[in-house]
């Protein structure tokens, strides 16, 4: 039997809200948008939300909303997956790298001063593997230094800090909801925000830059086509109406990890840090430091021949090619 890395939490209820959406006219810009992204902004603490079809156009949506481009500087950090920075070069502006705390594996906060210049705007921090450690220390630096956060919460749904849900931090936040998250959409992401201006100008450019008014024959700026079908919102519905439900699993399957490998010292196992409440989005172990590569991928080889789905991470952003050799970053 295969054991796959991850599987989308898919039941009747998920299939009956997608067939009735098929049944009607409006399979986009319909009602099921508006319920989703009302649902999605309670769920989270948030004004507003804007469903939009990948994180990956949330984040650059997001930063396009604030008015950065070329010329502008953007903190994030090199442990992601790519699109936390590739959404900041596709504005124009530059990324600049900020190590990350070895517990949490987020943008370590001691280290951002440092990188903060004149050019400096945004800081987009990752909450990694759903772990919102350290963002209220991220967020009082911008707030200091009169930075914007877009916080990257696209593996973080249901993950709280001190209380306060994971993505309810940022200037603006986003959500993905890619079929290995804790909620799926097939396809798709979400930003969200307590202003109700960025919130608009992020509605336009996700439909053509259209005005928000009545005026729908008017295009009021350069947009794009990044809307979130009626279909999409009514599978990310029921999932959010489960939500409670498949984080109990997830976390569940995690504590049975911990459990098993709490006495493995050739092994460095997550852990919920002190006022987190984890939403998991991977499990992710590392090998003690006194093992190299190949110890782990003789690892990774042996459990797949055991029909156990896994992988090692990507490497570090900065050293993917096309950026190294951008930036002149090397190891």
């Amino acid at each position: 039997m295969q054991i796959y890395l991850s599987r989308p939490d898919i039941t009747e209820k998920e299939i009956a809200g997608v067939v009735a959406v098929l049944r009607r006219p409006d399979l986009s810009l319909g009602p099921k948008l508006t319920e989703f992204e009302g649902a999605l902004a309670r769920y989270v603490g948030r004004r507003r939300a804007v469903a939009v079809n990948s994180g990956t156009s949330g984040l650059f949506l997001s930063l396009l909303a604030l008015g950065i481009g070329a010329g502008d500087e953007v903190i994030t950090t090199p442990f992601s997956f790519v699109a936390s920075t590739t959404s900041i070069m596709m504005t124009g502006a530059r990324p600049v790298f900020v190590d990350i705390d070895t517990v949490s594996l987020n943008l370590c906060p001691d280290r951002i001063e440092a990188a903060i210049t004149p050019r400096t705007r945004a800081i987009v921090p990752v909450e990694a593997f759903g772990n919102p450690a350290g963002f209220d220390a991220v967020c009082e630096i911008a707030k200091q230094r009169g930075l914007a956060v877009v916080e990257d919460s696209c593996e973080a749904l249901g993950s709280a800090l001190r209380g306060r849900k994971a993505g309810a931090f940022g200037t603006l936040s986003v959500f993905g909801f890619y079929p290995n998250k804790q909620i799926t959409t097939g396809e798709g992401g979400a930003i969200l925000t307590d202003d109700e201006a960025l919130a608009d100008l992020c509605v336009s450019l996700r439909n053509q830059g259209r005005s928000v008014a009545d005026r729908w024959l008017l295009h009021e700026r350069l947009g794009y086509n990044f809307r979130l079908s009626d279909i999409n919102c009514a599978l990310g519905l029921a999932q959010l109406s489960r939500i409670d439900e498949i984080k109990a699993k997830r976390s569940q399957v995690a504590r049975w990890y911990q459990q098993m490998l709490a006495d493995e010292d050739r092994l460095i196992v997550p852990s919920v840090p002190d006022g987190v409440e984890m939403s998991w989005f991977v499990f992710v172990v590392r090998l003690a430091e006194r093992f190299g590569p190949d110890v782990r991928d003789r690892l990774l080889d042996e459990m797949r021949r055991q029909k156990i789905q896994v992988s090692n991470y990507f490497p570090p952003i900065h050293l993917q090619p096309f950026i190294a050799a951008r930036y002149g970053h090397g190891p």
